[in-house]
């Protein structure tokens, strides 16, 4: 999890963006001094404009392709740890509306000001964002709507990653309690749930959605088909 923020475009080692659906992006990226990834979820709206949940500096090759898919409009700033780049994203499109949780607005604007909360989300068809009970409105849920189904992008309220290689992931993901997923990890527990009977039954709420093809995380692994509903339903079953 981010604990700086850069106002300059610094572009950290990331791969490319892939495309996941007709109007859906991801990129996998590194995070200084953890040993696992982060990941950027880009959706395009039919107005062409793009919604880009936790920003991640790129090369320019890839960010000119990221800037030829619509017209970078909303930035979700996922919760106060994932932050990193969101100032330099502001700088480079100062058109940005940026949007944050209401129990992380504060510490999001030590770093960038913010436009609205996710309840004041315009949100449509296409792109809707909802608050999570149970976590001190501390995240919310991106949901996408694509021709193929339902996307649902948290950040860390879950993780669903494997055990890093390294000795040093591997101790680090065992004190917090953030792998192998999915599973809530020991840190988010004690830092953001307020309510666990709460958030368990929106996270099952989630994995029943009838159209549900993918389940996105902040770090590491997207989950597709089947294995979306059940990375939910597992994760619930781990609050």
């Amino acid at each position: 999890m981010a604990r700086q923020a850069n106002t300059t475009w610094k572009v950290i080692e990331h791969g490319p963006l892939e495309q996941l659906a007709e109007n859906l992006w991801w990129v996998l990226g590194a995070i200084p001094g953890l040993p696992f990834e982060r990941n950027m979820v880009v959706a395009r709206r039919k107005n062409g404009e793009l919604v880009i949940h936790n920003a991640i500096a790129m090369r320019d090759e890839e960010q000119a392709k990221l800037e030829a898919l619509g017209t970078p409009t909303h930035l979700i700033v996922p919760n106060g740890w994932h932050r990193l780049d969101a100032p330099a994203y502001k700088a480079r499109y100062p058109q940005l509306k940026v949007w944050a949780p209401k129990g992380s607005r504060q510490k999001i604007e030590d770093v960038v000001a913010v436009d609205g909360t996710y309840e004041e989300f315009p949100s449509d068809a296409d792109v809707t964002l909802r608050a999570l009970p149970g976590v001190k409105d501390l995240e919310g849920a991106m949901i996408v709507h694509s021709n193929d189904g339902a996307t649902v992008v948290v950040c860390d309220c879950v993780f669903n990653m494997p055990k890093p290689p390294t000795v040093i992931g591997k101790l680090l993901t065992t004190v917090l309690g953030s792998a192998p997923g999915p599973r809530v990890s020991r840190l988010i527990k004690f830092m953001m749930l307020d309510d666990k009977v709460a958030f368990r039954g929106e996270l099952q709420r989630l994995a029943a959605l009838p159209d549900l093809k993918r389940f996105i995380v902040a770090h590491t692994r997207c989950a597709s088909g089947a294995d979306a509903a059940a990375v939910l339903r597992e994760a619930s079953s781990r609050v």
